[in-house]
């Protein structure tokens, strides 16, 4: 309100108290007005207030505002609720697993054709070799099921799922390097900083299950390059939407156990009660991350109850045990934590990755590769089969893949029989959530170093993983440092219709 110069005789300061109240009593008569019309317009409509934009949805969208997602409804009617994503660590050889090269084969030890090496990147650690001799696969292929697809004798387990994989032949990455390869392909960018894949889920489609994360984590095997926290970051999304790791060993998540002389309705009383003190401080500074410190510690005395019932495999039936192999009963093991994985796919977690470290062959190939999927093969193909006959695969999208492929010419200057980093193409596999099961999509050359057909980028990767989940990746965005940013970024990204069911 416009400050006036009083008249005369009139008390400066009388003056100014009238304006003042004549103020007040504008600002609050407003501010009711304005409560009574948002109040009026949630009890008409309780997902107009689920986000600050929310998303326009069409009427075959579904509403997941119950679920405490930023989106309110999806975009469109989703195939997957869930994501359980197996992650190879390392760069699997799609040469020695899933895309045989009978040229190879045939020029084995000859130098690759220049023609076909074009002027690619190659590491530092391939940059010295005088030449580059090609590397046929020590490993026999053969076609299985229906669908005849390829797969080496090191994976009899998945060969005998054949007909529920879809397989990316011509996958392509940006960086060649380990590190910046898997932050690229779970957050979309290189550089470290932006949000993972499971907490842009976690914040725009929220959490079925109450007492439990909605982005889960762990890891096993024993990694040539370290996994850090970072690859499952929030990034400059709420707190509440980073990843929680579960330890192969102790507590799943650390000081889940009540410290000696406390009980569980005497934590919850420390818990409440420190829960206080940290809203009255959320009121004075506004610090999201007090709020997100609040639900932490709530979801965590919650999950002293389920995470022991979680992790109780007894009631397991023993031909379940037996799908996924001995490994199954050792906490940690890639077998262990892919059953952990379907328990928490019925429990409702929306995100869960194993990240599944060893897979960097520089040398000994034939060593490697055999160790690898000794550990991997049966538990791969028993979680498929477990989500199958709990009903469960339909709408649980299973992803398995690296974050590269590894070169047709052998990397001599690392010892015999080995492969370089290759992210020109590479394979990776889906299952359930909406994706058609027993087909191959994309193509490489006779040598497998470059892209023959239907190139899928791992930002069409992560637009159709959106899609399939309901959400439009061009609508789902966040105001960052001046900018809208999106999982897929700025540069184009498609939905891969081809592979949708």
């Amino acid at each position: 309100m416009p400050r006036t110069v009083p008249g005369p005789g009139v008390d400066p300061a009388a003056d100014e108290q009238a304006l003042f109240r004549a103020a007040r009593r504008d600002f609050l008569t407003r501010c009711a007005g304005g409560l009574g019309m948002v109040a009026a317009g949630t009890l008409l409509d309780p997902t107009l207030a689920a986000a600050a934009a929310p998303a326009a949805a069409p009427p075959a969208g579904v509403d997941v505002s119950a679920w405490g997602g930023t989106l309110g409804r999806t975009h469109l009617a989703p195939t997957a609720k869930r994501v359980i994503y197996l992650f190879q660590s390392g760069g699997p050889s799609q040469l020695d697993l899933f895309d045989p090269k009978p040229v190879l084969l045939r020029e084995n030890g000859k130098d690759m054709p220049k023609s076909v090496l074009g002027t690619q990147r190659v590491t530092l650690m391939t940059r010295s070799q005088a030449s580059f001799p090609a590397y046929g696969s020590p490993f026999a292929f053969a076609r299985h099921g229906e669908s005849g697809a390829w797969f080496s004798e090191l994976v009899p387990h998945m060969a005998r799922t054949a007909d529920d994989w879809c397989f990316l032949k011509a996958v392509q990455s940006e960086p060649i390097n380990h590190d910046p390869a898997v932050t690229f392909v779970q957050t979309g960018r290189q550089v470290p900083g932006r949000p993972a894949i499971g907490s842009w889920l976690h914040y725009g489609l929220g959490s079925e299950c109450a007492s439990l994360p909605a982005y889960i984590v762990m890891t096993s095997g024993t990694p040539d390059q370290p996994i850090v926290s970072r690859y499952w970051h929030s990034g400059y999304l709420p707190a509440r939407c980073q990843g929680v790791q579960f330890q192969s060993t102790g507590d799943p998540v650390l000081f889940l156990s009540n410290p000696t002389g406390i009980d569980h309705a005497g934590r919850g009383d420390i818990i409440d009660t420190v829960g206080a003190l940290n809203r009255l401080r959320l009121r004075t500074v506004q610090d999201p991350e007090i709020e997100a410190r609040i639900d932490a510690f709530q979801l965590a005395y919650r999950m002293q109850v389920t995470v022991p019932e979680l992790l109780d495999f007894s009631n397991e039936p023993a031909h379940v045990l037996e799908l996924y192999g001995p490994d199954v009963k050792k906490p940690g093991s890639y077998a262990y934590q892919c059953l952990l994985a379907r328990r928490l796919a019925e429990r409702g977690v929306r995100f869960v990755q194993l990240f599944h470290g060893g897979w960097d062959h520089h040398a000994n190939i034939p060593d490697g590769m055999r160790r690898q999927t000794a550990n991997t093969d049966r538990a791969t193909a028993a979680l498929v089969t477990d989500l199958k006959q709990h009903g469960l695969l339909d709408d649980t999208l299973v992803i398995w893949g690296g974050e590269f492929g590894r070169t047709a010419f052998t990397q001599s200057t690392q010892g015999p029989n080995g492969r370089d980093h290759h992210p020109r193409c590479f394979t990776v596999a889906l299952a359930g959530g909406g994706i058609k099961p027993g087909i191959t999509y994309g193509a490489t050359d006779d040598f497998g170093y470059n892209v023959a057909a239907d190139l899928v980028h791992v930002r069409d990767l992560h637009a159709t993983l959106l899609h399939c989940l309901g959400i439009d990746h061009e609508r789902f965005t966040v105001r960052f440092q001046g900018l809208d940013d999106r999982l897929t970024g700025v540069e184009p990204a498609r939905v891969v219709s081809e592979i949708l069911g």
